[in-house]
C-alpha cells in the first residue's frame, strides 16, 4: 500500500496506487438547501445514460430523502455500521478509513447489496424524523427534518473501485479526473460494486459487466455541464473543475466554494476515497447528524452560508448555480452582476446578484382590471 495525502482528512492514508491527481478534477457542488426533489436530474440521467435491458435499476442519479431515504437499501447505514463509530472532531481524521479497516487479505471494507435491495429507488421519501403529536406548534429549530440528497457517482480522488477491481478495468481519466470502466475488461466479478462504499457501480445482469456514470464526459469535453446539472430546476448544482488543494485558484466559482469559503464539504470524507462532489450543508438539520455525513466544518459551513447576502462574491458564486449550461472556468463580480468565464477567459454568461422586483397597482387603468403582486 502506498502512502497518499488526502487533503479532506488532513493526513496520509493508505491507498494501493500511488498518488497521481489528473491535470484538473472534474467536481460538482449540489446546494442541499435548494433541492425539492423533483427527480427531474434523475429522469435526465436516465433517459440518456440508462433505457436499456439490464439497466431497469441503475441510477447513476438519484435523489434520496434523509434520514430514512437510501439507493441501494441502506446503502449508508450498513457501510457505516461495518466502519465503526470513529470520531472527526477537528480538521485532522485520526480514525480508520475504509482502506485501514479492510479484512485480512481484502484491499477495503465493503459489503455487496442483494438484488432486491434495488428495487425501491423512492423508499423513505418524504418521511421526516419524530412525530407530530396533537395539539403541537412549531418550534425552533424544528422538532421534525428532512432534507433531499442528491447523488452521483463522486469520480473520487482514490476510488474505492478502482483500487478492488482485480482486472483493472477502471481507470481515472488524467486530463480531468473522470473515473471510467473499461467493459471490454471487466469479467463481471463485482468487486467494484462491493468496493464503493456510495454504491455508484452497478451490475448489469444481461450483458454480465458492471457500469457506471461517465461523468458525461461528451459533453464536458465540449465546455458544457452535466446532463444532471443543466437539467435541474431548482438550480441547485454547478459542476466544474477543481484545482489540487495545492493550487487553489480563487477565480475557479468550485475552488472558492470549497477551498476559500468552505461551504461545500465531501459526503462521508471518513471512507477515505477523497469524493469530488460536495454538498452545501441543510441550514435546518441538526448537526451532530451533519458531522457525520459531511465531517468536520459543518457549523461553519451554515454560519457562512447564511452571510451570503452580504458577501457579494460569495453570492455571485452561489448566484451562478444553473445559470448556463456551459462550464464556468472562472468568475468574478462586477458591480451588481456576477460574470462567468469559460476556460479560454471568455464571457460566457452575465447574471445580476438581485432579481428586480416590479410592484404593480392593484388596479391597472390602461386594461381596467384589478391585478395580484405575485412572486
Amino acid at each position: 500500500m502506498a502512502k497518499v495525502f488526502n487533503w479532506q482528512l488532513g493526513r496520509e492514508i493508505e491507498y494501493p496506487y500511488e498518488a497521481e491527481r489528473p491535470e484538473r478534477q472534474f467536481a460538482m457542488i449540489f446546494d442541499t438547501n435548494k433541492c425539492i426533489a423533483c427527480q427531474t436530474c434523475t429522469v435526465a440521467c436516465k433517459t440518456t445514460w440508462t433505457p436499456g435491458r439490464g439497466q431497469e435499476y441503475m441510477y447513476w442519479n438519484n435523489v434520496e430523502t434523509k434520514p430514512y431515504g437510501y439507493y441501494p437499501l441502506g446503502w449508508d447505514v450498513n457501510i457505516l455500521d461495518k466502519l465503526g463509530v470513529q470520531e472527526m472532531t477537528g480538521p485532522v481524521y485520526d480514525g480508520k478509513t475504509l482502506f485501514d479497516a479492510a479484512p485480512q487479505g481484502e484491499i477495503i471494507l465493503g459489503y455487496l447489496p442483494e438484488d432486491l435491495d434495488y428495487a425501491h429507488p423512492n423508499i423513505g421519501e418524504d418521511d421526516s424524523t419524530g412525530l407530530m403529536p396533537q395539539g403541537a406548534h412549531l418550534t425552533m429549530p424544528h422538532m421534525q427534518w428532512m432534507f433531499y440528497l442528491p447523488r452521483i457517482c463522486n469520480h473520487c480522488t482514490y476510488p474505492a473501485c478502482l483500487s478492488a477491481c482485480p482486472r483493472q478495468s477502471i481507470y481515472k481519466r488524467p486530463e480531468d479526473g473522470i473515473v471510467l470502466l473499461d467493459q471490454s475488461r471487466c469479467r463481471g466479478y463485482r468487486e467494484c460494486v462491493k468496493g464503493c462504499p456510495y454504491k455508484k457501480v452497478y451490475f448489469n445482469a444481461q450483458t454480465r459487466v458492471s457500469e457506471k456514470c461517465i461523468g458525461c464526459y461528451p459533453a464536458v469535453e465540449g465546455g458544457r455541464q452535466t446532463q444532471c446539472t443543466i437539467s435541474c430546476i431548482g438550480k441547485i448544482r454547478i459542476q466544474g473543475f477543481m484545482s489540487a488543494p495545492d493550487r487553489v485558484n480563487e477565480n475557479n466559482p468550485l475552488d472558492y466554494l470549497v477551498f476559500v469559503k468552505k461551504i461545500a464539504l465531501p459526503l462521508y470524507p471518513q471512507f477515505g476515497l477523497e469524493p469530488n462532489t460536495y454538498y452545501i450543508p441543510p441550514v435546518h438539520v441538526p448537526p451532530i447528524f451533519l458531522r457525520q455525513m459531511f465531517g468536520f466544518g459543518v457549523e461553519q459551513a451554515i454560519a457562512t452560508y447564511r452571510t451570503a447576502a452580504q458577501d457579494p462574491k460569495l453570492l455571485g458564486a452561489l448566484t451562478l448555480f444553473g445559470a448556463t449550461p456551459e462550464i464556468s472556468h472562472y468568475f468574478r463580480v462586477d458591480g451588481d452582476t456576477v460574470i462567468g468565464y469559460d476556460a479560454k477567459q471568455a464571457e460566457i454568461v452575465r447574471v445580476p446578484l438581485r432579481e428586480p422586483v416590479v410592484i404593480r397597482e392593484l388596479y391597472d387603468i390602461k386594461h381596467k382590471a384589478f391585478r395580484t403582486n405575485i412572486t
